[in-house]
């Protein structure tokens, strides 16, 4: 008589860590997240650190292709306002936040899962801070399920988004 197979143990709620993308400006909150590499602080592993040369030339497309393709979170990082390396990049990427997250509050996505934060270079333990808090954010949330949004998604919200940029002062 054959013996009975062992199920494995489900895999738990507190088993489960969220996947989160951070694009972080080369200037400043790259840096950071280098120094806190250096000091050995230690900070949510399920994190993965693009680098870009500004917060300014985050695209939104690179934030819902992240949550589209399994990224429960997207952490975007640049430098203090009026810090800017290249002068007004932030505040670029400022205005863009504030409609990527109208846009994917409008498509069902929790506001929580995408965070903008100001790290200069010297703040590794700020960057340390925010990345354990949206990380501990995200698991209470639960994982994303996001589909890839058809083709034709953001037709309505290309007039809308070009109206508000221009009325936005910051």
């Amino acid at each position: 008589m054959p013996e009975p197979t062992e199920t494995p143990p489900a895999v738990g709620a507190d088993d489960w860590e969220p996947k989160i993308v951070a694009f972080f400006c080369n200037w400043c909150t790259y840096l950071a997240a280098d120094l806190a590499g250096t000091s050995r602080m230690k900070y949510a592993s399920n994190t993965r650190v693009i680098r870009v040369m500004c917060s300014g030339r985050v695209d939104p497309q690179f934030v819902l292709e992240a949550l589209a393709h399994g990224a429960d979170g997207v952490l975007i990082g640049g430098c203090h306002p009026g810090d800017c390396h290249y002068q007004s990049g932030n505040y670029k990427a400022l205005r863009r936040f504030r409609l990527l997250k109208r846009m994917l509050i409008g498509l069902g996505v929790e506001e929580e899962r995408i965070r903008l934060e100001w790290i200069s270079a010297a703040e590794a333990d700020k960057l340390r801070d925010v990345i354990n808090e949206m990380a501990a954010q995200v698991k209470a949330l639960g994982p994303a399920h996001l589909e890839t949004p058809p083709e034709d998604w953001a037709a309505g919200f290309e007039v809308e988004a070009e109206a508000e940029v221009e009325g936005v002062t910051v």
